[in-house]
């Protein structure tokens, strides 16, 4: 399973996707947060969700000079904090951005995919979605 933005024309910039994503880990406001909210013109033209895609050859890991971001099954990579140097090659490697940065840590901080964040959605802009992988293109 991976986290998705399923609709992000009904997503309001109301952050609390954000919030619910700093509280799984014990924090609290948005500095914490592994999930972000950007507006694109405020209420008229609206706003985006900024979440890592699961990518299946991630250029975050790719980069990653002591191995601190390990693939995960199903696309994505997960932190391993102690091998870490906080270089941030990975942030500069992500293509959507969606690598935000512990600046008390000086470590990155990357969605897990847990979905805690989706029932706080008000609008159903995030679902969890089963990643169907294939060698063949679909038609």
């Amino acid at each position: 399973m991976r986290l998705a933005v399923l609709e992000t024309e009904k997503c309001i910039g109301c952050q609390l996707c954000m919030f619910a994503c700093s509280r799984r880990q014990n924090e609290a406001g948005l500095a914490k947060s592994c999930i972000g909210v950007r507006s694109i013109g405020g209420m008229e033209r609206g706003f985006t969700v900024v979440v890592c895609r699961a990518c299946e050859d991630p250029p975050c890991a790719r980069v990653c000079p002591t191995g601190a971001l390990k693939q995960r099954k199903g696309g994505g990579v997960s932190l391993q904090p102690e091998k870490c140097i906080g270089c941030g090659r990975c942030r500069d490697a992500c293509m959507v951005h969606a690598i935000f940065w512990n600046e008390e840590t000086n470590k990155p901080m990357i969605c897990i995919h847990c979905g805690f964040c989706v029932d706080f959605c008000p609008h159903g802009v995030l679902g969890l979605k089963e990643e169907r992988r294939s060698n063949h293109a679909e038609g």
